[in-house]
């Protein structure tokens, strides 16, 4: 299992102690550190669309006009702090976020 996200984003940090907690082998991937490649990041938004970039950080609002009118892997490329996160990859299943639903299903399934 991998998480893609920053090593300073607080719900990134919490995902990862849960899953760890619950005995899932889990790595972290810091996205600004290691950037998404190109494939990486077209099967990101090939999954969750414009749903990838938080439009409701500061970090979104601070862009030019320009990249706000750009694509999702354009903002993302340019500013990765704007990426939505976390990204989880378990297997083949991709997951944003770290909310209720997420979280009922990664962790239910350490119960199996």
């Amino acid at each position: 299992m991998i998480i893609y996200g920053l090593n300073t984003c607080s719900t990134c940090q919490k995902a990862r102690k849960a899953l760890e907690a619950a005995g899932k082998d889990v790595s972290f991937r810091d996205i600004r550190a290691d950037p998404l490649s190109e494939d990486e990041l077209a099967g990101l938004i090939a999954e969750f669309g414009d749903r990838l970039v938080d439009r409701k950080s500061n970090d979104y609002r601070a862009l030019n006009d320009w990249l706000k009118n750009s694509e999702a892997e354009a903002q993302i490329s340019a500013k990765p702090k704007v990426m939505a996160r976390p990204v989880i990859r378990d297997g083949d299943t991709l997951y944003l976020g770290w909310d209720e639903a997420v979280q009922k299903v990664l962790l239910a399934s350490c119960d199996d």
